[in-house]
């Protein structure tokens, strides 16, 4: 099914409504006049054989005999029907039907096949898009469409507003009328049972009348499919995401080893904030959210200033600022000077800025401009209070003078009504964002710290992965192998341990034992003091059993505290299998702090990454952050500075701070191990002992699980495919490189770019092109490997410095039918065969994915790229309306 088809539910030029009516107060009713009084230019057409006339217009006996093809069909009649209209309308040629009935699951016919199942049969047979079922419907301003049984209009407007609950969106749709907000699009998935999120935020990223998407989000269904439809949207206008957390929710969570919950809501957070998307958590603020952004200039950084002729409302928005996490600017040398003149006040240089209350327009002014000219600063919020001896508006209009052509954001927060109301039209009218209290502008400027953030997590350059760490996956999977063969669903410790150890991740020595005298003899062999734990696959934390001692001197603490501890356990847990003992060499790491690393895998996301505050306590304190993998070095840094306890990591108080590599090479490690190997359901590692001298696991646990999907599969997030990388030699017998670009290949890329001449970045680019900003650097080598692809030849110089030769890039429609490149190889290198080996490349990989078609446009004064193109094979056509232009066409599949 194919994503241009939804132009017949967002651009129908006609529309067809089943189960139109003129019963009072019927669904059909409510519709049909929605139609009708909406504004719609097109023909509507409604069907029912009990009526002549709906509302006035010729209504239709059935499908048949509807007098053309609509775009769009719209059903809203008793479930037992429904299947058998959406047949009817695929036969009719209809492209997209959006259902409104309900229960379709309830019914089954003799062979057990539910309306619902015949439903997506003739969908599949006739391609036909489904919205809904159980769908409020969907309404498009611009066009004067509302196909929906809303109770109110909405005016037109540049957000486009996405919701899985009809109940939230009516109310939506009322709240927004009184408020004056205008809308682009309003559509109600329902069920999301064929057209869901992914599929309306592609259409909407490219949209060019919806400046912002919000969504209101129950649950995901293909969560790979979101996040790579999220990312690439995000990239183009904010998409601001409302979670409702399900009423079960929290009973079920998904569980380490050790028994470490992880939450649904953990994992959506993480979702949202790797898609680039702001997470807010009511309707005022997901609009104030939007309103906000689109009001202010970036913000490029997150420190604020405050400025306020009231003690009372400064100390509000700094306190809810640092309950926030939020940071107050600290001012340079020159500005305290500046603002001690400006306040004609005591000043201490302090943040906020108090001034007298009765401060004149002219002291807000001057106050400002110091402030903005100060580096340390990122955004002012201005907070004034109503006072008889200066005018709120002259107040306002010396703020909005001095603004000036600062790039800073501004925000004022005008407290009172009435003598407020013409300084908020004026702040309105030059762009700034006005707040009535101190509270909501302090939530909203941290929504857009939070957004400019999960921004920059899109666009910043990961730093390499160490080339220390190596792996040895092959010996990995054949210890995994072998304890599925033998039908255990846990691998031992000294297993655990071997795989880690396998990955790099460094260990303690650890012994197995099955009683007290086999511990002893092992005590010997490690050499005291030692640690002893009990063993157990029924026992998830043996703390709470009594279950570990530490710093075992001698034989006779070890004998007499494995008795102790084996008499203990069997009475709290008599229930319990005890397998024996771990022997432990005492890793004497003074100031160490314990960290918990671990993966579990959800339905919705499959794996995922946790890590936190470790220890026997990890379960209450619970400090924690959740990732969605494949990690590299730099999300593993944002994954930590989630944590309180990474501000403990940095050190503090004559403490040194620990190996910050270590440990977010560990996050690396762990997230290639669960890419490599599928079989592992999850993964703890509990203590992670961390310090200045690196990271020592302590005590580890896997699960398994049999499974036929390959690792990178079941990602929510396509990793890196390494199974493309390819070496290949040139006609001079120089071996290149040829793989999939990497994040980490923008200074290479930038480096490439910059060897090429201007002629041909021009042909590459259909114009000339001077300079390659980082954000535009970002989006050549930060792909989403579902969406595009880009390979690279790369070789090492001769000082071993990998550059890069040449690059074939692609981008495949959502329905894998076309894929358009563009290639360019490095000046020097034309005549060396490179191109034809990126293109056979492209070719191969093209055809392995299924896709049908593969083109592209290119200058007709480029000879080299049209040689090249017949040379493999495609067909070179003339563009009747772009003469500087021809198209190479290639067929890859049969129709």
């Amino acid at each position: 099914m194919s994503l241009r088809d939804l132009d017949s539910l967002f651009r129908p030029k006609s529309v067809t409504l089943v189960g139109a009516s003129n019963r009072p107060k019927s669904i059909g009713r409510v519709v049909m006049l929605n139609l009708l009084h909406g504004g719609f230019s097109g023909p509507i057409l409604p069907i029912n054989p009990k009526y002549s006339a709906i509302a006035g217009v010729l209504s239709y006996p059935s499908v048949a005999d509807l007098p053309l093809s609509p775009d769009l069909g719209i059903v809203c009649t008793p479930p037992q029907t429904v299947s058998d209209y959406v047949r009817q309308l695929g036969e009719k040629g209809v492209k997209t039907v959006l259902i409104m009935s309900t229960d379709l699951d309830k019914e089954v016919d003799s062979s057990g096949v539910s309306i619902r199942e015949k439903i997506f049969t003739h969908a599949r047979t006739y391609s036909v898009r489904i919205l809904g079922p159980n769908c409020l419907g969907v309404i498009i301003p611009r066009l004067g469409l509302n196909a929906s049984f809303g109770h109110t209009t909405i005016n037109k407007g540049q957000i486009a507003f996405v919701s899985q609950s009809d109940s939230l969106g009516i109310a939506v749709l009322d709240w927004a009328k009184a408020k004056g907000i205008g809308f682009s699009h309003f559509i109600s998935l329902g069920d999301s049972a064929d057209i869901d999120f992914a599929d309306v935020i592609d259409y909407l990223g490219g949209d060019p009348y919806s400046s912002s998407i919000l969504l209101y989000i129950e649950h995901i269904q293909n969560a790979r499919k979101f996040i790579s439809a999220a990312r690439s949207a995000s990239r183009n206008k904010p998409l601001v995401v409302i979670k409702s957390k399900q009423l079960d929710e929290d009973k079920n969570p998904t569980t380490l080893p050790a028994g470490t919950p992880v939450y649904p809501d953990q994992i959506y957070d993480a979702t949202f904030r790797r898609a680039g998307m702001l997470r807010v958590f009511d309707v005022a603020e997901l609009f104030d959210a939007v309103e906000t952004m689109a009001r202010s200039k970036p913000l490029r950084g997150d420190q604020l200033a405050i400025i306020s002729n009231g003690g009372g409302p400064a100390m509000m928005a700094k306190d809810i600022l640092a309950a926030q996490g939020g940071k107050l600017a600290e001012f340079e040398d020159q500005t305290i000077e500046a603002l001690k003149e400006a306040t004609d006040f005591n000043y201490k240089g302090t943040n906020p800025i108090r001034i007298i209350d009765h401060a004149p327009s002219e002291v807000y002014a001057r106050s400002l401009e110091a402030v903005l000219k100060d580096q340390n600063v990122n955004a002012v919020m201005v907070i004034h209070v109503p006072t008889a001896f200066a005018s709120s508006e002259d107040i306002a209009g010396a703020v909005v003078n001095s603004m000036g052509r600062s790039r800073k954001t501004i925000f004022t927060v005008w407290l009172g009504e009435k003598d407020a109301e013409q300084a908020r039209r004026m702040f309105a009218l030059a762009g700034i964002p006005s707040y009535e209290t101190p509270d909501q502008a302090v939530r909203l400027f941290m929504d857009m710290v939070r957004y400019r953030r999960n921004q920059e997590m899109l666009m910043e350059t990961p730093d390499s992965v160490p080339k220390e760490f190596t792996s040895n996956s092959d010996a990995a999977r054949a210890i995994i192998k072998n304890a599925l063969e033998e039908g255990r669903t846990r691998l031992s410790h000294s297993e655990t341990n071997e795989v880690l150890s396998v990955y790099s991740i460094p260990v303690v020595e650890t012994r197995f034992v099955e009683t007290a005298e086999e511990a002893e003899l092992m005590a010997r062999e490690l050499g005291y003091p030692v640690a002893l734990k009990v063993v157990s696959r029924d026992i998830r934390s043996k703390h709470e059993v009594g279950g570990v001692a530490m710093d075992l001197e001698n034989r006779e603490d070890l004998e007499k505290t494995a008795q102790a501890m084996w008499s203990r356990v069997q009475n709290i847990r008599p229930d319990a299998h005890l397998e024996g003992f771990l022997i432990q060499k005492m890793a004497r790491r003074p100031g160490a702090h314990e960290l918990l690393l671990g993966t579990t895998t959800s339905h919705e996301f499959g794996p995922v990454i946790l890590f936190g505050h470790g220890g026997p306590a990890a379960r209450l304190i619970r400090d924690m952050a959740v990732a969605l993998p494949p990690l590299n070095m730099t999300l593993a840094k944002e994954v930590i500075q989630r944590t309180n306890i990474s501000r403990l990591l940095q050190g503090f108080e004559g403490q040194p701070g620990v190996d910050m590599q270590a440990v977010r090479l560990t996050l690396v490690q762990i997230s290639q191990l669960i890419i490599d190997i599928p079989q592992i359901k999850s993964l703890s590692i509990n203590p992670l002992l961390t310090d200045q001298h690196g990271v020592l696991a302590l005590d580890a646990r896997i699960a398994l699980e049999e499974t036929d999907v390959l690792g990178p599969n079941r990602l929510a997030i396509r990793p890196y495919p390494e199974y493309l990388e390819e070496e290949k030699k040139l006609k001079s017998g120089q071996t290149v490189l040829i793989r999939p670009i990497r994040p980490e290949d923008e200074h290479i890329h930038a480096a490439f770019i910059n060897m090429l001449s201007s002629e041909d970045l021009r042909m590459r680019f259909f114009g000339y092109v001077h300079d390659f900003p980082h954000t535009q650097l970002a989006k050549l080598t930060q792909i989403d490997y579902d969406r595009e692809m880009a390979f690279i030849a790369t070789t090492r110089d001769d000082s071993q410095q990998t550059q890069t030769l040449g690059v074939v890039r692609c981008f495949f429609d959502p329905d894998n039918i076309s894929a358009e490149f563009a290639i360019v190889v490095r000046t020097d290198l034309k005549i060396s065969g490179l191109g034809t080996l990126l293109m056979q490349k492209l070719i191969d990989y093209c055809k392995s994915r299924g896709t049908k078609e593969l083109m592209a446009y290119t200058l007709r004064e480029n000879k080299g790229m049209q040689a090249l193109g017949k040379k493999l094979g495609f067909v070179v056509e003339s563009q009747p309306d772009d003469p500087e232009t021809i198209e190479l066409k290639l067929k890859l599949q049969e129709s």
